[in-house]
């Protein structure tokens, strides 16, 4: 996990990287990030105890290949799309999206979405996404941050005399940790890939 003297997240490693090139690229990946996030956010992958979500896969994995910056605009370009009523969030539909949808049971976790965009950006600056170990490491942090303000939501809407954690962690657990498994194997091999390249 030690920091490197480059301090260039994935994306600033490719393509243009100064002038009207590198805004178009910005401006093209903000909107194939949005795309990506609404897109995973309905995949659903058989798993006991329940299917697995590959939304926050994307945004961690975002968050990690964007950098702070162009990952915290991605993200909440994404929630201003979901806010507009697009059905892109895991459990919204045509009848239930919107502004209502956030303000629900996953708005603490979408909140967490931002924190945790943030702290991968600001690891890979770092150099984290350049191993496995810091990779996992950094992943771990996103998750915890996801996760807290969403249990202090649901607790705070349904009340902390309901299960909370059972409503919103363990049934989770399993299926996140095969996510951060997979997010902490991709990265590291993109910038291997890079490397390869450029040698």
């Amino acid at each position: 996990m030690s920091a490197t003297t480059d301090d260039r997240v994935l994306t600033e490693a490719l393509g243009p990287t100064e002038g009207a090139g590198l805004r178009m690229k910005q401006v093209a990946l903000v909107v194939l990030g949005i795309m990506l996030l609404a897109i995973f956010a309905k995949i659903r992958v058989p798993m006991w105890p329940v299917p697995i979500t590959m939304g926050t896969f994307a945004v961690l994995t975002l968050g990690a290949a964007y950098g702070p910056r162009l990952g915290l605009a991605t993200v909440l370009g994404y929630l201003a799309v979901g806010a507009l009523g697009f059905d892109v969030f895991a459990n919204s539909s045509a009848e239930s999206n919107g502004l209502a949808y956030m303000m629900g049971g996953t708005g603490g976790y979408l909140v967490g979405y931002v924190l945790a965009t943030l702290a991968l950006g600001f690891a890979a600056r770092k150099g984290w996404d350049r191993s496995v170990p810091g990779m996992a490491g950094a992943l771990f942090v996103g998750s915890v941050l996801i996760y807290v303000p969403g249990l202090l939501w649901l607790g705070q809407l349904y009340g902390w005399d309901k299960p909370i954690l059972e409503w919103g962690l363990t049934p989770f657990l399993v299926g996140d940790a095969l996510k951060l498994a997979l997010a902490a194997l991709i990265l590291p091999a993109a910038w291997k890939q890079v490397g390869k390249a450029r040698g």
